[in-house]
């Protein structure tokens, strides 16, 4: 249990050290950190970057991992329209999206 506790301080305490080098740097926190960047329109259609991969697809649920956790899209008719190494898009009528860590 202590070893996992040690762990997770160093985890945080390496991304925080990573935040303040990417504002130090100027340089967008997803290029430096990772992190996933969603862009959303509307109800209808999400692009997300920056992921690792489909943990579940159904036309109700698309859950996606990402370095920092979980994504989880809930909605109607969900459909992944296409997906790349560094990009993806789901269509459909999204009603939630929600992070796990």
């Amino acid at each position: 249990m202590k070893a996992r506790k040690k762990e997770r301080r160093q985890d945080i305490e390496s991304r925080s050290f990573r935040n303040k080098v990417a504002e130090a740097s100027e340089m967008p926190k997803d290029v430096v950190l990772g992190m996933p960047v969603l862009t959303i329109t509307g109800q209808l259609e999400m692009s997300l970057e920056n992921y690792r991969g489909i943990l579940e697809y159904t036309d109700a649920l698309v859950r996606i991992q990402t370095k920092i956790g979980q994504i989880r899209i809930i909605g109607k008719n969900l459909q992944v329209a296409y997906y790349t190494n560094d990009e993806m898009k789901v269509t459909g009528r999204i009603e939630s999206i929600e992070y796990h860590h």
